[in-house]
């Protein structure tokens, strides 16, 4: 493994950190600042939508510049952002904080990818990323839940200054071991838009989309599912987010070796699965023991799209694969929030807490149903090629 991923991945851990900790700090962060709970939550859109705006807004401005500038630039934002969370006196100031980390999100991981893609050779591209994801993984697994930790014992503020020193690590990682890249004339910012004319790009972000709303619809209420229908108690939630944590980091590693091998059928199988998986959830919630295996599970297959779902949409963005990849990162959190919307939606109408089981399971359907159609599209195009050729 290049010593330049490790770079990768250290960063991608901080980033992950941050971006899932306030979860667990919620009543902290809210007794702190007199706010509501809810108002408290409002932290966690604040970061999702600055990941939204960041993503294609701050690649597409450094598109004529070398992307290890870039991924030094954007890890400096995110420090600076994280610093302004660690000393916030006031919950706007916090709030500012959290959208500042949240803007180099999305473009970090987007001009990421296409790095770690360019440190190994072609057949080993879609592992490449997984490693650089890996980092985001085991930020759930590890650095979340250490993270909460951390805050509920020295104060929430504890746990800001720590993410702001792993952002230094990585920062320093990168200048030290992520080797110059050659700057790539695509046209400036023009010819980084021009790739979104095409519709096979679009139909790779709408897949990405709805295959995460798929996980989403379902994870995001996995704690009163556990706890109302399983019958967990509160205090094990935490022990079944380390077991979907768990699942991530294995499912990242094997879809990115299966993506290397063949991507469109790895991600047809994976999104199948992932279908089977939540309609199976419907029934396994009730019971604690396959409830917990089920989580595992959905945690591995959910993740295990994510090296497919990147390369997919760089290989189709090949003249701007740096801000194709960001745009793909907004859709991961446009999915997260469309799935959860979903899911509270079928909660509200009274369908029960397994409902958004369901809800996710047609959304993984849908995603399934468009990667189909798009590797159609693919097969409808080499045909045509092929009889021009003869």
């Amino acid at each position: 493994m290049p010593a330049a991923l490790l770079a990768l991945a250290i960063s991608a851990f901080g980033i992950g950190t941050t971006e899932f900790v306030i979860m667990g700090l919620l009543p902290e962060v809210a007794a702190d600042f007199g706010v509501s709970i809810p108002a408290a939550g409002l932290l966690i859109s604040g970061y999702a939508l600055g990941v939204v705006v960041g993503a294609p807004l701050l690649t597409a401005i450094g598109a004529r510049l070398p992307r290890k500038t870039i991924l030094v630039a954007l890890m400096g934002l995110f420090i600076v952002g994280n610093l302004v969370s660690a000393v916030a006196d006031s919950y706007g100031l916090l709030m500012t904080g959290r959208v500042v980390a949240a803007l180099s999100h999305g473009a970090f991981f987007g001009v990421g990818s296409v790095v770690a893609a360019g440190l190994v050779a072609p057949e080993r591209k879609a592992s490449a990323i997984a490693l650089m994801f890996t980092g985001l993984t085991v930020a759930n697994v590890l650095g979340v839940p250490m993270g909460t930790a951390l805050g509920q014992q020295l104060g929430w503020r504890s746990t800001f200054w720590a993410v702001t020193a792993l952002g230094v690590i990585g920062l320093v990682g990168i200048l030290t071991l992520v080797p110059r890249q050659p700057v790539e004339d695509n046209g400036g910012l023009r010819g980084e838009l021009a790739v979104f004319r095409d519709r096979q790009v679009w139909l790779a972000l709408a897949t990405t989309a709805l295959g995460f709303g798929a996980v989403f619809a379902s994870f995001t209420y996995i704690a009163p599912m556990m706890t109302d229908v399983a019958g967990f108690s509160p205090g094990a939630v935490t022990w079944l987010l380390v077991l979907f944590g768990a699942g991530l980091f294995a499912g990242n590693l094997v879809g990115g070796r299966a993506a290397d091998r063949s991507l469109m059928p790895s991600l047809y199988a994976f999104l199948a699965a992932l279908v089977v998986v939540l309609v199976v959830f419907v029934f396994t919630a009730h019971s604690q023991v396959p409830a917990a295996i089920t989580i595992a599970v959905l945690g591995a297959v959910g993740f295990a799209t994510v090296p497919s779902l990147q390369m997919r949409v760089m290989r189709k963005a090949e003249g701007a694969p740096a801000l194709a990849s960001a745009a793909n990162i907004a859709a991961f959190n446009l999915g997260n929030a469309l799935g959860a919307w979903l899911g509270g939606v079928a909660i509200e109408g009274g369908l029960g807490l397994t409902a958004p089981n369901w809800i996710g399971a047609v959304l993984a359907a849908a995603g399934l149903a468009v990667a189909l159609y798009s590797g159609a599209l693919d097969r409808r195009s080499e045909t045509k090629q092929g009889v021009l050729l003869r």
